[in-house]
């Protein structure tokens, strides 16, 4: 068969009506009268029909705003929503179509068993099902082509059955009688399926001329020509047969019928064409699912054939078989109707989703205000939840298992979803209302820039930003390519570095951003970052790098933080010792010189770290160097109120020592030498002295520990608690 040979009439409209006048409506039609009464008929059919039409509404939408390819709603819902939420809709989705050939054959054998008792129902179904499989996978060709034979039998049964009961008529039962022995949402679940035909020509995208003209149309016009079928045929029943003939006479359109043999044609002719198109749709949808990797790629092999899935017609009528053996009409009806909402329910969602994101890569020639498709999908969740909240629980769950295990495969998509747009959409929302808020410290959170690039440094620093972000703050690894822009673009490595960066933090599950900027000056290419990151109060606060061997970029580090001090940032720099690493992760020790925005800085810092994971549980003390044993005394007890205030789980430590006598590198050795972390204050660096500070700073390296050296550029207190 080749590809794009129906057209609307033959490849939607058809297939739809056929599908949709099946079973329910030669053999369930009078059960629900006779449960519900006329009025209560009407409304069941009135809701189903909404949630069709909406849901038809949806995907019109959405099939005229890209190229529907083989699969159909799978295809639809995994190039909107994403290959996760696509597979888990798609799976439960291919299952209710493989249910619904045997839903459709059950219903033909029961008709056929009414007319020629005495045959085993079961090996009767089995026989059509493998016939049916035989059919399909040989070929569409001949079901499409059968389909005009089946669509005339149709018509002449429904002319048949409006023609009889002329004379007979007897009085409308319009409330619900009290013979009904089922509820009304019992009754809902068992009629629904009736409307969920309008699958089948979406299903069949991939043999459509114009998918994007032909399923709107088809698809439409077929609900609407279908809703007006029920209704009627429901009002002729009401008004020609009894209440105890409806509950009890499955045949009851054969006994009103003026040809009754009609009736039996149409309902063999009905039944059978719908079982052929879904077991068309249904391997199609596998097949579609198989391609993008979410079942085994072997499940969509065409097993020689140059189009038909054959594996999946196999798999198929193995499905069928078994739902064949397992129950009656009434026992799957209810199945089919949970996965069809569910299925009808998320086009729903994504299509109000698109139109309310507002993609400009939304565009759709059939325009659906985004009420109408979210109206749709609450319809869809709320029946589902009335006729039965358990199996609806059970339904989601399977669908979010189905997602979790998509999610943790990994599969790589080669298209775009509008998942990027929702959260486009949230950012702007918080950003624009972040930025309308005044920044009080009481909020303050670390915004940090990691300058570590590809440097070896790198996995130290990202660990030492993800504790100090964890949840609570921003981290973004920068790496700053040195070098002419003209250059470097054309070798690639701009993007080579961002890629590699990207790559890094998805291995190591580190939740931060990456960039990389050309710049022909470090000191120039900071300043640029440090200014222009970020927006609407999520601008950078904090500048991290690691503290250089190398004297001249020592020297440059130091003129770097008083430029930044200036644009009030924070410098943090990173001396790690690779023999100790961060050791145990049990001590932090900060060397206090008393409450100032460096002493702030530092004591939050710690805290923060504290509040990691991996730092859990471990101690913090704040040391001090003073002169004498008064002193000693005084500065404990205000360091003591001061984390007391601030609310801080901290030690204070005093040390009694005369820095002329005892260097303090020499103290600060002895002191931290079990420490996992130092944090250290720097003095902002004046121009004629950086070198002598950049002396002074490397002379505390002897010590064991990891430090963290740190100068604030806040201008306010970030401990303030508001108190």
């Amino acid at each position: 068969m080749s590809k794009g040979r129906f057209g609307t009439f033959t490849g939607v409209f058809t297939p739809t009506v056929l599908t949709i006048l099946g079973l329910i409506l030669f053999l369930r039609m009078g059960w629900v009268v006779g449960q519900s009464g006329l009025l209560g008929a009407l409304i069941i059919i009135a809701i189903a029909n909404v949630i069709s039409a909406f849901t038809g509404l949806s995907l019109s939408s959405i099939s005229t705003n890209m190229h529907v390819k083989a699969g159909g709603t799978y295809y639809m819902i995994a190039r909107t929503l994403g290959l996760e939420i696509g597979g888990a809709i798609g799976i439960p989705l291919y299952m209710s179509q493989a249910i619904s050939v045997a839903f459709y054959i059950i219903g033909f054998t029961e008709a056929f068993l009414a007319i020629c008792p005495g045959y085993d129902p079961q090996l009767v179904a089995t026989g059509i099902v493998l016939v049916f499989g035989i059919l399909a996978y040989t070929g569409a060709d001949f079901a499409m082509k059968i389909q005009f034979l089946i669509l005339t039998v149709m018509i002449a049964s429904m002319v048949s059955f409006f023609s009889g009961g002329w004379g007979s008529e007897v009085a409308v039962q319009f409330s619900t009688p009290s013979e009904a022995d089922a509820s009304f949402w019992t009754v809902f679940a068992i009629f629904f399926p009736a409307v969920t035909g309008i699958m089948v020509g979406v299903s069949m995208s991939g043999d459509l001329e114009n998918p994007a003209r032909s399923i709107p149309r088809g698809t439409l016009f077929a609900i609407i020509l279908t809703w007006v079928i029920y209704i009627a045929t429901a009002c002729w029943l009401a008004s020609h047969a009894t209440t105890e003939e409806l509950l009890k006479n499955n045949m009851i359109m054969h006994k009103v019928a003026r040809w009754p043999v009609l009736i039996i044609a149409g309902i063999w002719a009905s039944t059978l064409s719908s079982a052929l198109g879904s077991i068309l749709a249904a391997p199609r949808t596998l097949q579609a699912i198989a391609k993008d990797g979410a079942v085994p790629k072997i499940f969509g092999s065409q097993l020689g054939s140059a189009t038909e899935p054959r594996m999946a017609v196999i798999i198929t009528t193995a499905i069928a078989v078994c739902i064949i053996w397992m129950g009656n009409l009434n026992f799957v009806a209810p199945i089919i109707s949970m996965f069809f909402l569910n299925t009808y329910g998320m086009i729903n969602l994504m299509a109000g989703v698109e139109r309310l994101v507002g993609n400009p890569s939304f565009r759709p020639q059939f325009k659906v205000h985004w009420a109408i498709s979210l109206a749709g999908a609450f319809g869809c969740y709320g029946a589902m939840f009335l006729i039965n909240v358990w199996a609806t629980i059970a339904a989601i769950c399977i669908s979010y298992m189905i997602f979790l295990i998509l999610h943790r495969r990994s599969i790589q998509q080669n298209w775009g979803d509008v998942r990027s747009g929702i959260w486009f959409n949230l950012a702007h929302y918080g950003l624009t209302h972040l930025n309308r808020e005044p920044m009080n410290v009481k909020n303050w959170r670390p915004n940090i820039v990691v300058f570590a690039g590809l440097s070896k440094s790198r996995e130290q620093m990202m660990d030492l930003g993800r504790w100090l972000s964890s949840g609570r703050g921003v981290v973004t690894l920068w790496h700053l390519l040195l070098g002419n822009v003209s250059e470097l673009c054309e070798r690639g490595l701009r993007e080579v570095s961002t890629k590699k960066m990207q790559d890094y933090l998805i291995q190591n599950g580190v939740s931060a951003f990456s960039e990389s900027t050309i710049t022909e000056d470090l000191h120039q290419g900071v300043l640029g970052v440090m200014q222009s990151h970020g927006m609407a109060g999520l601008e950078p606060n904090t500048s991290f790098m690691a503290w250089s061997s190398h004297v001249e970029t020592q020297i440059t580090q130091l003129k770097i933080m008083r430029d930044l001090l200036h644009l009030k940032k924070s410098v943090m720099f990173l001396h790690y010792n690779q023999e100790r690493g961060f050791g145990q992760k049990k001590r932090i020790d900060i060397w206090w010189r008393g409450l100032d925005r460096n002493a702030e800085l530092m004591l939050l810092l710690a805290h923060i770290i504290k509040q990691s994971r991996d730092w859990e549980g471990c101690v913090i003390r704040v040391c001090r160097v003073m002169e004498n044993e008064n002193a000693a005394k005084g500065a404990e007890e205000h360091i003591a109120s001061v984390l007391k205030k601030v609310r801080v789980d901290a030690q204070p430590k005093v040390f009694v020592e005369s820095l002329k006598e005892k260097p303090f590198d020499v103290l600060l050795k002895s002191v931290s030498t079990e420490t996992d972390l130092v944090i250290l204050g720097l003095r902002e660096p004046k121009l004629d002295d950086i070198e002598q500070q950049a002396t002074d700073i490397n002379a505390l390296f002897p010590i064991t520990a990891t430090a963290l050296m740190v100068r604030s550029g806040e201008v306010e207190d970030i401990l303030e608690t508001g108190n």
